[in-house]
Formats: C-alpha cells, structure tokens, sequence
C-alpha cells in the first residue's frame, strides 16, 4: 500500500478553513484561528509539520491541499527507497 508524506507550513496558513470543511478530521481549528495538522510532528530541518498517511487518507487529504488559497499543504508520495 502507498504511502504519503504531508509537509504543512504553518506559518503560510491565513485561517481560511477551507482545508477543515474537507478533512476536518486531519485538519482541526487551532484556537489561534488557524488550523493543525492532527498528529504531526514538527521538522525541525524543514520548520514544517509532517504526517505520514495510508492510501486511504490521501484522497480527503489531496481535496484539502488542492482547496487552500495559500499553497501551505503539499502532499508527496513516499517511494520505496525512503
């Protein structure tokens, strides 16, 4: 089965919500007005929040990249070499 990285900067992130109405269960209110990535973990290398998902997560999750104004998610596929 395939795997998926998402890498999410939140420092681009305005609080449009638009990734929350389409994956609310990755994609959770933050209380400052803008979002979380739910169970990520922060790079310190890259400063972003990254999450592997399973196939199954990765169509709700590419809706979510593909819906945010601001270019803040990007979604990779992770080859078998990683």
């Amino acid at each position: 089965m395939a795997k998926y990285r998402i890498e999410f900067d939140r420092e681009l992130c305005i609080g449009a919500l638009a990734c929350t109405a389409v994956a609310e269960k990755f994609w959770p209110r933050a209380d400052d007005g803008k979002v979380d990535l739910a169970n990520a973990a922060y790079n310190e290398e890259t400063k972003k929040w990254e999450l592997i998902i399973d196939e199954e997560d990765f169509a709700v999750n590419k809706e979510a990249e593909e819906v945010c104004p601001v270019l803040a998610i990007k979604i990779t596929k992770i080859e078998n070499n990683e």
